[in-house]
């Protein structure tokens, strides 16, 4: 500012002693700031002083005063100075005891615009036409607070000038008022004679210099720098009315300016009173300018504001129905970010969501009706809901029909994604098989134009849903068993009965020696449709099935339908058992045949789809179907989908896109969520108990599980160094399939060698009392089988390799040791007859080959179970050792795993720890996997490793 100028106005207040102080004081805004005045008038009508000089005015002023009980406008004269000229006399009218109140009051906002000026507090900006203007600014909170308290002292006089405009009568509020002074002060000192040369015009001169390409700037500079104002948005949907009532509009809505006042948060006016000078009383002249500025600043973030400046009622904005979108959308969210609210109508709705849903016809599959007996596709389609309360067809109708981003809906506007309107239109999805519909239900989920989303069913497969997922309480046991059944069988007794009355099939997945068969028996006497039963097993369990039926169900018909004699001649009632050889070659016949139920015994022997077994078996229709397994999942998924896809077909889709879906990822450990759906979607039609379950294990003796290192001998390590060396380099320059078939040779080749140098040498002609002597295996089986018969014991050896059982078998012959030999190519008829010579305790010793004799098999009196040689999926050795350790076990039983130390088989022993939880938790790739190693790695995993 300069000391120059304050001494030029105090000299020229001097000029004017002759304006007395007794006047009342009263502050005249200007649309220039520093054009503002003051004018003094006698509140008491007396004749104002004659000798008056310049640059003092003589003028009339419209003052408001008392008449009577209301009030009135008159003239009065006045005289008016400067705000340059003023500041000295009110100053000094600050402390003079005679000066009237309202020129005292006045006087202490020129002491308070003097230090504000003093201590820098200006701000450039410009006005409502785009000239330059100082203004105070900005004001810490006791800086505002002062100005309140003068502001609160201000008797009317000192602001009985009246609002100009229409309306009722209204004096300005005397804070905004003072806040335009201060303003006006701050405008004024600066501009001294000097400033113009040594400054520039702009901001300096007292003449207003216009500045149309600085908007930006100002608005930059007034950017939180104590504005005094804030604006909101207010959506105005008056436009949808008058369209929805079928009255031409010109726009869709308006968004209406409103200002709000930081002073005080109460004042909140729409920018139309502001434009006009109606709201000045409130918020002052400075208010407009801060609000234009707001409006400038918003208009960065949403250029459909710049508008308003064009207006003729730059307060309305009008907008279009892609406007109204973006503004209820993401503009709100940016101008929310630039501090400045959109208001929503209150009525406004946001809860509008779709949901896919599957409709099934009412009562199917709730009334004991098979879920599969109706041909009806069921409906899938989309579902809106406004608050979670589905729509009507006619309010999607509506819906549909939109083309505005909100919409009035059951008496309330409806904020709408378009997304939500292209479902409205297109609503039908198609339609689905029972099965795909059933799938939908359980998993929740359901794929729609390549996306998941989320899908619910509606009636009767809702109701289908819960009876599935609900559990089930044990089951009463049926007329004609003659057998006690324990709890967890009469659970799945009623989880049978209950998935084979709704059509659905199912797998019986309990662990090997649970009582599976006992329980199939039970669901046949219940079911009693007066239709046969057919059931598919290994020709090893056909004695077995025929011994239980006959002893469980008393009385009830059953016929093995194998052998050159077989015939289904005056078939009725009651049991057929067959092989899946037979069942392969005879499949036209029992094709033919009305069965009440089909069940697949060890349906693991259908795990492959694509094998002529699989699809013999599919070629058997039947309203029930039910796979018994104790491994539903040995080496992958697809064994899983293989047995479910019979029980249930269609149930987990084609093959292909299961295996894209669901298996890789659950396999991989990729996806979580893939988990938790393909359990969701399985687990109602897979019921799996394990022997550790808490309600089993009370049932079960003791089980304990040893593995057993043994060395190799010289020969076995000899051959096992040149079989790893030759291999590698085999491999090593091998790519491809070929490569894989080398490398699972060589581990073939490996795991013989561990179990003795005749079984790789193929000497089948080898001494057999020189056998143990050559295998550190066959040493040690000895001295366990040894210790097993002094304590009057029996043992059960599994072996996965057929000419290795017959050399122990050779071998415990040359010993003396009563035995038997039960391999794949044993006759069912011997093979009955071995399981009975051990049950009765005749054959202490029972060799088995894994394949042909590790499933199905009743073998109770065995207290040890010694698996020779390591199977690459721990499931398939927990099947052979359930043939002693199961339902009906009194003894505790004893597992020997013998394990080659340093060989490849050892650390194939580590490897499958990890993989013990497969059938639990859905399976890795089994042995195919070590195909894929690198050489290195490779390498690693079969080469000898020594005893330091």
């Amino acid at each position: 500012m300069g000391t120059s100028g304050t001494a030029e106005a105090v000299g020229r207040a001097q000029e004017h002693e002759s304006v007395p102080l007794r006047l009342a004081a009263v502050f005249l805004p200007a649309p220039l700031p520093r054009d503002g005045r003051i004018a003094f008038w006698d509140p008491a009508d007396a004749p104002l002083p004659a000798d008056t000089a310049e640059p003092a005015e003589r003028t009339e002023l419209t003052v408001v005063r008392r008449h009577g009980a209301s009030v009135r406008r008159r003239q009065t004269p006045a005289l008016s100075l400067p705000l340059d000229q003023a500041l000295p006399l009110l100053v000094r009218a600050r402390r003079d005891p005679a000066a009237h109140p309202a020129t005292a009051c006045w006087g202490a906002a020129a002491l308070h615009a003097l230090r504000l000026t003093a201590r820098g507090r200006l701000l450039p900006g410009l006005t409502r036409t785009g000239h330059d203007a100082w203004r105070a600014g900005p004001l810490d909170p006791d800086d505002i607070a002062h100005l309140r308290a003068v502001a609160a002292a201000l008797p009317y006089e000192g602001h009985a000038v009246p609002l100009t405009g229409p309306g009722p009568l209204r004096l300005p509020q005397p804070e905004a008022l003072m806040r335009a002074f201060l303003d006006a002060v701050a405008d004024t000192l600066p501009r001294t004679p000097a400033a113009p040369h040594a400054c520039g015009r702009p901001f300096a001169d007292r003449r207003p210099q216009r500045l149309p390409g600085a908007a930006d700037w100002a608005a930059e500079v007034a950017a939180g720098m104590d504005a005094g104002v804030r604006i909101s948005l207010r959506l105005d949907l008056s436009a949808y009315e008058l369209f929805d009532t079928g009255e031409r509009v010109r726009s869709a809505g308006a968004a209406v300016l409103q200002v709000h006042s930081l002073a005080d948060p109460t004042l909140v006016a729409d920018a139309a009173a502001l434009w006009a000078g109606d709201a000045d009383a409130a918020f002052g002249p400075r208010a407009r300018v801060d609000a234009a500025l707001a409006v400038r600043r918003a208009a960065r973030v949403w250029p459909p504001l710049d508008r308003l400046a064009e207006q003729d009622t730059p307060d309305v904005l009008a907008l279009t129905e892609e406007e109204v979108g973006d503004l209820l959308g993401a503009a709100a969210g940016r101008l929310a970010a630039a501090g400045v609210a959109v208001h929503w109508p209150r009525d406004l709705a946001q809860d509008l969501t779709a949901t896919a849903v599957v409709r099934s016809a009412p009562g199917s599959a709730t009334d004991g009706t098979g879920f599969f007996e109706g041909e009806d596709l069921l409906r899938f389609s989309w579902q809106l809901a406004l608050g979670g309360d589905p729509l009507s067809e006619a309010e999607m109708d509506t819906l549909a029909e939109a083309h505005r981003p909100v919409v009035r809906l059951r008496d309330r506007w409806v904020l709408v994604d378009p997304a939500l309107v292209r479902k409205a239109r297109r609503r039908e999805l198609g339609l689905l098989d029972p099965v795909d519909a059933l799938s939908v239900a359980l998993t929740g989920s359901a794929e729609v134009d390549g996306e998941t989303v989320e899908a619910v069913p509606i009636g009767a497969l809702a109701a289908l849903r819960d009876r599935l997922t609900a559990g089930v309480r044990p089951a009463e046991p049926p007329p004609g068993l003659a057998a006690t059944l324990r709890d967890y069988q009469l659970r799945g007794l009623a989880w049978l009965d209950l998935m084979t009355s709704l059509g659905l099939g199912g797998c019986l997945a309990d662990d090997m020696g649970l009582g599976k068969t006992i329980t199939l028996i039970a669901l046949h006497l219940k079911r009693a449709r007066g239709e046969p039963t057919l059931v598919v097993c290994p020709a090893s369990l056909l004695g077995n099935w025929q011994r239980e039926i006959t002893r469980f169900a008393p009385g009830v018909p059953v016929r093995r339908y194998h052998g050159p004699e077989r015939t289904l001649d005056d078939l009725t009632d009651g049991f057929v058992l067959t092989t899946y050889g037979t069942m392969r070659s005879a499949a036209p016949t029992l094709a033919g045949q009305r069965w009440g139920m089909v069940v697949a015994d060890e349906a693991q022997h259908v795990k492959n789809p694509y094998s002529a077994t699989a699809k013999a078996l599919r070629t058997i229709a039947s309203p029930a179907r039910v796979a018994l397994t104790g491994t539903p999942v040995e080496n992958n998924l697809s064994e899983l989908w293989a047995l479910l896809d019979w029980t249930t077909p269609g149930l987990l889709g084609p093959l292909k896109s299961f295996r894209a879906r669901h298996a890789r990822a659950v396999e991989n450990g990729e996806d979580e969520e893939a988990v938790a759906r393909l359990a969701r979607l399985v687990r109602p039609f897979l019921l799996r108990r394990k022997k550790s379950d808490p309600g089993i294990v009370p049932e079960l003796p003791p089980k304990t599980e040893t593995d057993h290192p043994v060395p190799l001998t010289r020969e076995q390590a000899a051959l096992y160094e040149a079989v790893v060396r030759e291999s590698l380099l085999a491999i090593e320059t091998a790519e491809g399939i070929a490569r894989r078939g080398l490398v699972l040779k060589l581990l073939g080749a490996l795991k013989q060698i561990c179990d003795h140098p005749a079984l790789y040498l193929k000497e089948a002609a080898a001494p057999a009392d020189r056998l143990a002597a050559r295998s550190g295996k066959l040493a040690l089986l000895d001295e366990l089988l040894d210790t097993v018969l002094a304590e009057d014991g029996s043992a059960l050896v599994f072996t996965q390799y057929v000419g290795m059982a017959r050399l122990i078998a050779a071998h415990l012959a040359a010993r003396a040791i009563p035995m038997d030999l039960l391999h794949g190519g044993t006759a069912v008829p011997e093979r009955e007859r071995m399981v009975d010579r051990f049950q009765s305790g005749a054959t202490p010793v029972l060799v088995l080959s894994l394949n042909a004799a590790g499933t199905g098999l009743n073998l109770t009196r065995a207290g040890h179970v010694v698996h020779f040689d390591r199977w690459w999926n721990p499931a398939v050795e927990e099947q052979a050792t359930d043939r002693a350790y199961r339902i009906g076990q009194t003894q505790p039983v004893q597992v020997h795993r013998l394990i080659t130390e340093g060989t490849v088989e050892d650390r194939i022993a580590q490897m499958l720890e990890s993989k013990r939880a497969l059938a639990d938790a859905i399976l890795g790739s089994g042995e195919s996997a070590l195909t894929e190693l690198t050489h290195r790695e490779l390498t690693d995993l079969v080469s000898l490793r020594r005893e330091a």
